[in-house]
């Protein structure tokens, strides 16, 4: 998950988390991220395979802006 400029939230999945961030912060990566970089990391998790990922992202992205920011604070304590 990163967090756009204007503070918004974006979840996605990827097999390289730094070539898709330094894509997403070059503009070429999410359309919706584009006109809202600069984008930093703010939560990741591991997957052994891609269906898990796709999985999870689907779940994420149903959860309410405040359970998310919920799991961010949770990462950095």
């Amino acid at each position: 998950m990163v967090e756009c400029a204007d503070g918004t939230l974006y979840s996605g999945f990827t097999t390289n988390l730094e070539k898709r961030l330094a894509a997403h912060n070059s503009g070429k990566g999410a359309k919706y991220t584009r006109s809202r970089l600069p984008v930093k990391l703010v939560y990741y998790e591991s997957f052994a395979s891609r269906q898990e990922a796709q999985r999870r992202e689907w779940q994420l992205k149903q959860l309410t802006r405040k359970k998310k920011l919920e799991l961010v604070e949770g990462m950095n304590e």
